[in-house]
């Protein structure tokens, strides 16, 4: 998640819509002697800040400097309580949860038979979800009371619950294994980022295979599964193995698409599931198939019983906006994708604190890729800007290829006040990285050269460095560094002589008689 600013209650108030602010008071006034409570007063007065200050707080004598942080404490929790009670943040998991605890609390007053009767109810509707550690949980709880409590059934109950405890403990077994493995993989992609060399995929090779073929795929249910192809799109995706991730993100989406209960049970999995099956349809350059898939995304969340929250939303924004701009960018339609940027924008600033700061600065180079398409080349350098300029930790392939986008505007327009300076600072940054291919430095040798050749030889210098993006093409450790920016789109428009509009419609062309 972003960084949030420095007090989380003043966060977490801010965040409230105007009906949870509505049910909290009537929450916190329900008995009719919380009406002049510190804490009340307390959300009262940081419900009208601006930007948290707690000398106001003091100033107005709501508390002393040594009790505010146990009354800021206990105003969290109570905002928790009353948004726990509030129906739209309820789903099946809590739902589950509440029963457990109303088990425990008739086990706790000594009604045994009360509490395993909501017990053996609970249990069949965890098992249906595939929430199995809440499962456990519950036959846990049966135990200790089936335990305590002797029925002349016990015999084949003690029995039940044993086979029950077994089952569920190798499924649960199972969870963590396939998710442990996925975090390690995930981990490493946000590390260090695509394999680079053979030593890079033996590495990622061993520590998936060491984990994989202990799991027996037929023994897996639902949530096993679905941790099983996310660790094999990771794993893909790592090794720029594209065919391999394209098919597990397919199954990932249609485990769902099986069971559509589960979509309303994992709706956060599910989005997941279709970014990653629209981001690799994109690589592919299939704009039928993607819009296909596009359309049937954007009709499941928009469906009227799909889980609707603060989360959410900001996930189907990010999905929907990159999916989006990834669809003009193949049809080279730049001009109406410039048309996105304002309400994209007004979305990100609205989602400022819900989304990590990683994926803005993807959406804003996006946006400078789209303005040079549409020739606003000091747009494209602005936007760019934001990404250079950013104080956050950003990718370091994400901030050469922004750099590298900013040379191809100034190339453009002329621009070439700074260039050789800029030029400077981009070897400095790539000799810093931990670890610069052949593609960086003679990306940066190309443009340094081209600024200094009169224009008989440019022509040459670009059929030149076009050969050599060719070999880089054939090379699966560089695939994704050209993935970034269309630069040998831009290279070939150069030296075809023709606009890189025209070089993007081809390929759409051609992958549309790949199709047929």
């Amino acid at each position: 998640m972003a960084e949030l600013q420095k007090d989380f209650l003043f966060v977490l108030i801010k965040s409230m819509t105007t009906s949870e602010k509505r049910q909290f008071r009537l929450f916190v006034n329900r008995l009719g002697i919380n009406t002049d409570a510190k804490f009340l007063l307390l959300f009262s007065e940081m419900d009208r800040m601006k930007e948290y200050d707690e000398n106001v707080i003091l100033t107005k004598k709501i508390s002393t400097k040594q009790q505010l942080s146990n009354l800021k404490a206990h105003l969290y929790k109570q905002i928790l309580v009353s948004l726990r009670m509030n129906p739209s943040h309820q789903n099946n998991r809590i739902q589950l949860r509440e029963q457990l605890d109303f088990a425990n609390i008739l086990y706790q007053k000594g009604l045994y038979k009360q509490a395993l009767k909501i017990l053996d109810k609970t249990k069949l509707s965890a098992l249906e979800l595939d929430e199995k550690s809440i499962a456990m949980e519950i036959i846990d709880l049966e135990k200790v009371i089936e335990s305590q409590y002797i029925t002349r059934s016990i015999e084949g109950r003690a029995d039940e619950l044993i086979r029950q405890s077994k089952v569920i403990s190798k499924q649960n077994q199972y969870t963590t294994d396939l998710s442990n493995l996925s975090l390690k993989l995930y981990s490493e992609m946000l590390s260090h980022g695509y394999v680079k060399n053979d030593e890079d995929r033996l590495k990622i090779l061993e520590v998936f295979n060491s984990q994989i073929r202990k799991i027996n795929f037929n023994k897996l249910k639902f949530t096993e599964k679905l941790w099983y192809y996310k660790a094999h799109v990771w794993k893909n995706q790592l090794l720029q193995d594209y065919k391999y991730t394209l098919k597990y993100a397919y199954l990932w989406v249609d485990l769902f698409h099986n069971t559509p209960d589960m979509i309303l049970n994992h709706p956060v999995w599910y989005i997941k599931g279709n970014t990653y099956l629209l981001k690799i349809l994109f690589l592919y350059g299939n704009v039928d198939t993607l819009e296909q898939h596009f359309r049937n995304f954007n009709e499941t969340v928009s469906a009227q019983n799909f889980v609707q929250n603060e989360n959410l939303q900001a996930l189907i924004f990010l999905t929907h906006s990159n999916t989006l701009m990834n669809i003009h960018f193949i049809k080279g339609e730049f001009f109406s994708g410039t048309k996105l940027i304002p309400e994209i924008e007004l979305k990100m600033n609205k989602f400022r604190d819900k989304i990590d700061e990683h994926h803005f600065m993807i959406l804003y180079l996006k946006m400078a890729a789209m303005f040079f398409g549409s020739k606003k080349y000091a747009e494209s350098i602005a936007y760019s800007m934001k990404i250079i300029e950013s104080k956050r930790n950003v990718q370091e392939d994400l901030l050469f290829h922004t750099r590298i986008l900013i040379l191809m505007s100034k190339h453009e327009s002329g621009n070439d006040e700074d260039y050789d300076e800029f030029i400077r600072s981009t070897l400095k940054f790539a000799m810093k990285m931990k670890k610069p291919e052949t593609f960086h430095f003679e990306s940066i040798n190309f443009f340094k050269n081209l600024n200094s050749l009169v224009l008989s030889n440019k022509q040459e210098a670009f059929e030149a460095f076009d050969q050599k993006l060719e070999t880089f093409s054939e090379n699966q450790y560089y695939r994704r560094s050209l993935l970034y920016i269309d630069i040998h789109g831009w290279v070939k428009a150069k030296v075809q002589h023709v606009d890189v509009i025209e070089i993007i419609q081809r390929k759409v062309k051609y992958t549309r008689r790949l199709k047929n």
